[in-house]
């Protein structure tokens, strides 16, 4: 099979699978590896085609993963943006793909998780209470600002 040949089948592949949902680049560089494609002129001919042809978009990428990590998985901000660098994106498409979380949602979610391990833990004194709701709010993901302030509001009512 000739270079160019290969090169259109791995572009078929992955047009297959971009179809499917969205990925970033470091995942069809990932699913490439796996396939075989270990020629880096071939590789960035495949992306910079998918890219091209509009079945890789970043900022995209970034929205559908921030809204979907946030709803169904309950990740903040904070999270969800180590895990899109971890993927290599860049910074600006991380933005505007955080830019998709409403951010009325965003603190009614937060409140949700606050309240409800509220109701879970079993603390000896506020102090602990607080420290408690703290690390799992902020494990999550969320910014320490607002999970001081919820907390604090939370607690309050």
């Amino acid at each position: 099979m000739g270079e160019k040949d290969e090169q259109e089948e791995f572009l078929h592949r992955a047009q297959k699978v971009c179809s499917g949902r969205e990925y970033c680049v470091s995942d069809i560089m990932s699913l490439l590896d796996r396939w075989g494609a270990k020629d880096e002129k071939t590789r960035s001919a495949v992306i910079n085609k998918l890219i091209g042809e509009k079945f890789i978009d970043e900022v995209r990428y970034c929205r559908a993963f921030a809204r979907d990590h946030f709803t169904y998985s309950q990740w903040g901000r904070v999270k969800i943006t180590q895990a899109l660098k971890s993927k290599n994106i860049p910074a600006e498409a991380i933005s505007s793909g955080l830019e998709a979380i409403d951010q009325e949602e965003y603190r009614a979610l937060l409140r949700k998780i606050i309240e409800d391990q509220k109701k879970r833990i079993k603390a000896k004194n506020m102090y602990d209470l607080k420290g408690k709701l703290l690390r799992h709010a902020l494990g999550k993901g969320f910014e320490s600002h607002l999970v001081y302030d919820m907390i604090n509001s939370v607690i309050s009512d």
